[in-house]
C-alpha cells in the first residue's frame, strides 16, 4: 500500500449524531493535503476520530498506516505508529515544564521497549542534546523550555510549542487543526516556517484550515473541501484560492 494513510469511507458520530459521512482520503509519503469547509462540515471531527478521542463514535470504515487499521488501537499506539495531532487550542497545564512535558511524550512515543514491553526512559542528556537541536531549528529561545506548558502563552508560542513537539517526535503523518486560528501574520510565518522545516519525502501533513491564508506559506499537493461531512470536491492548490475568492455558499447551496 503506497500510503502513508489512507482512509476509506469513515463515519463518525458525536452525542448520537452523525457529523463524518463516509470519508475517504488517501495521503502518499511526502504529500501536504488541506481540507477546507465552513464550520460544522466534520474537518475537526475527522481529526479526532483518528487521534483517539474517546468522544467520538467510529460508526464505519477504516484507516490504515503500515497495514494495521488504526481504528483497532488505542490513542497511545496511533502515536506510537507515527500519527500526530496538533491542537487547535492547546490546553495549559501550570506546574508542568516544557521539558518535563516533552521528555514525557518522547519517551512514550519513541522510547526503547524493554523485554517486558515496557519503554526505557531516553537518558536526559540525550533528550536535551534532540531538544536543544530542535529549537535551534524552529529559533526558539531554549528559555522556552522552562516555562510552564502553555500556561501565559500567546497563540503563537501555544502554536509553536505544539510545532517543537511535532518535531521531536517526527511522527510519520501529522494532523494540524486549524493551527492559523487565531494567529497575526507575523505569527503565522513563524508557525508555517516550522512546519516547512519538517517537510521531507517520508512524513506527510493534513491541513486542516476555514482559509487560504496558511496556504500561502505552507503549499498542499491536494486540496479537499469537505461539506455536511462529506468530501465534495478535491483539486490542486487553485481550489483553495477559488474558495477565498467565492466562499463556501455560492458552491454548496
Amino acid at each position: 500500500m503506497n500510503s502513508s494513510l489512507s482512509i476509506q469511507n469513515l463515519s463518525v458520530s458525536i452525542n448520537e449524531k452523525q457529523i463524518l459521512k463516509q470519508f475517504s482520503i488517501d495521503v502518499k509519503p511526502g504529500e501536504v493535503h488541506a481540507i477546507m469547509g465552513p464550520n460544522g462540515s466534520g474537518k475537526s471531527t475527522m481529526a479526532y476520530a483518528l487521534a483517539g478521542h474517546p468522544n467520538y463514535e467510529v460508526e464505519g470504515g477504516e484507516v490504515w498506516m503500515d497495514g494495521i487499521n488504526l481504528l483497532e488501537l488505542p490513542p497511545d499506539e496511533r502515536a506510537q505508529m507515527g500519527l500526530f495531532l496538533c491542537f487547535q487550542y492547546p490546553t495549559a497545564i501550570p506546574g508542568i515544564s516544557m521539558a518535563n512535558f516533552l521528555r514525557t511524550a518522547l519517551n512514550a512515543v519513541k522510547g526503547e521497549v524493554n523485554d517486558d514491553g515496557k519503554r526505557k526512559p531516553i537518558p536526559i542528556t540525550q533528550f536535551r542534546k534532540e531538544l536543544r537541536s530542535k529549537m535551534e531549528m524552529l529559533k526558539i529561545d531554549f528559555s522556552f523550555a522552562r516555562r510552564y506548558l502553555n500556561e501565559g502563552f500567546s497563540g503563537g508560542e501555544k502554536k509553536r510549542a505544539e510545532i517543537l513537539q511535532m518535531a521531536l517526535l517526527e511522527p510519520k503523518v501529522a494532523i494540524l487543526d486549524e493551527t492559523d486560528s487565531g494567529l497575526d501574520i507575523d505569527a503565522l510565518k513563524v508557525v508555517s516556517e516550522g512546519i516547512n522545516s519538517l517537510r521531507d519525502e517520508k512524513r506527510s501533513f493534513i491541513v486542516i484550515t476555514h482559509y487560504q491564508r496558511i496556504l500561502n506559506y505552507i503549499k498542499p499537493d491536494v486540496v479537499h473541501v469537505m461539506y455536511d461531512g462529506k468530501l465534495v470536491e478535491t483539486g490542486g492548490p487553485e481550489l483553495a484560492a477559488r474558495l477565498e475568492e467565492q466562499g463556501y455558499d455560492h458552491l454548496y447551496k
